[in-house]
């Protein structure tokens, strides 16, 4: 039985244009709605395949404010048994002061007789991308860690992961307790059925209050990278305009000479 607690981030959705508050700490989302990361919709996925593989419970965690309860809420219905919120503004924390409070709860859960063998998290948030958390939590925990990865499983107590490599496809084996930083790819996260979205609604969601010391420096400011520029050539109107697109296709290699 392999109990697993996997973590989201509640944030902007930026398939669109991006576009940072004045401060700079975080993402404008007045006008975008809200998700979790693409990463994170696989480290869910992958967490209730470890815990329904081996019987054993999958706890779906968020800092962030309540209403982070919604992407709590989302977990639940493909899943996730309970919920934790660990109430905080998301955007004051840097990625040592998610790192710890996401420790606090492994730590106080395992004082209370609830382990948990497997730790997952997406590789990095869609809106800071710090990079930096699995890491650090790790690092506070005392396990092993892995990052990039794609699929895993457990078996006989001890870890099988699988990641994408400058070789191909890596085989990683690590003993139990463990932390794993998902990438997307791997699996298809699930959608979440009609019974599913009720059970979701009943599901126990605890919200405990951050009691963890700030950590490091914090975030500083978030940067847009400089926009690309671009430019039209009209190769001309009507039929006249086909000896160019012909010339403009054989300098960039789709036809041959």
């Amino acid at each position: 039985m392999a109990n697993v607690l996997v973590c989201v981030k509640r944030v902007p959705d930026t398939a669109g244009e991006v576009l940072l508050s004045a401060d700079g700490l975080s993402v404008d989302a007045r006008h975008v709605g809200y998700t979790v990361s693409p990463h994170e919709e696989c480290a869910v996925e992958l967490a209730t395949q470890v815990a329904e593989a081996t019987g054993g419970r999958a706890t779906v965690l968020s800092v962030g404010s309540e209403d982070a309860v919604e992407q709590l809420r989302n977990a639940l219905a493909v899943g996730c048994a309970d919920g934790v919120l660990v109430e905080a503004d998301a955007d004051l924390l840097g990625p040592a002061d998610v790192a710890a409070a996401v420790a606090g709860v492994v730590r106080e859960r395992e004082a209370g007789g609830l382990s948990y063998d497997l730790v997952l998290l997406g590789n990095d948030a869609a809106d800071t991308g710090d990079f930096q958390v699995p890491v650090r939590l790790a690092y506070a925990l005392g396990r092993p860690v892995l990052t990039g990865i794609s699929t895993c499983e457990v078996q006989d107590d001890r870890l099988l992961a699988r990641g994408d490599g400058p070789d191909g496809t890596e085989v990683f084996e690590l003993p139990l307790p463990a932390v794993v930083a998902v990438m997307e790819g791997g699996v298809s996260p699930r959608y979440p059925s009609i019974p599913g979205r009720m059970k979701a609604k009943r599901a126990p969601v605890e919200t405990v209050a951050l009691t963890a010391a700030r950590q490091g420096s914090g975030r500083v400011r978030l940067k847009l990278p400089p926009s690309q520029p671009s430019s039209v050539e009209i190769l001309g109107e009507g039929p006249e305009a086909a000896p160019a697109v012909v010339d403009l296709l054989t300098r960039i290699g789709v036809v041959g000479r």
